[in-house]
């Protein structure tokens, strides 16, 4: 369990029909992102939209991922080539819920 509270960054997005090299770049997007100070882990799902949620221990922790060289490099590549569109959203968790079935 995250310590409370802490920060998710969720990144939902469109691909372009061009998607050369995009799993390669997420799979190393995401390799870097856990080296990341305050980094506590990801989820992401995808169909015809793609969602990306990263957690980070504080907000310094996730502007200093946000503007990381390799990371800005991905951005780029993202907005000239892989993505349509997308949206990111920076929320405080205050509280979180779970359930698991035994």
């Amino acid at each position: 369990m995250k310590s409370l509270p802490y920060y998710a960054v969720i990144f939902t997005s469109t691909q372009n029909e061009n998607t050369t090299g995009y799993s390669e770049m997420a799979a190393q997007m995401e390799h870097l992102a856990k080296l990341q100070p305050g980094y506590l882990g990801i989820d992401h799902a995808r169909s015809e939209v793609g969602i990306t949620i990263s957690y980070w221990q504080t907000e310094a922790d996730l502007l200093n991922w946000k503007n990381n060289l390799e990371h800005l490099k991905a951005q780029h590549l993202g907005k000239h080539q892989w993505y349509a569109e997308y949206s990111v959203r920076v929320c405080k968790v205050e509280r979180e819920y779970h359930f698991t079935k035994s």
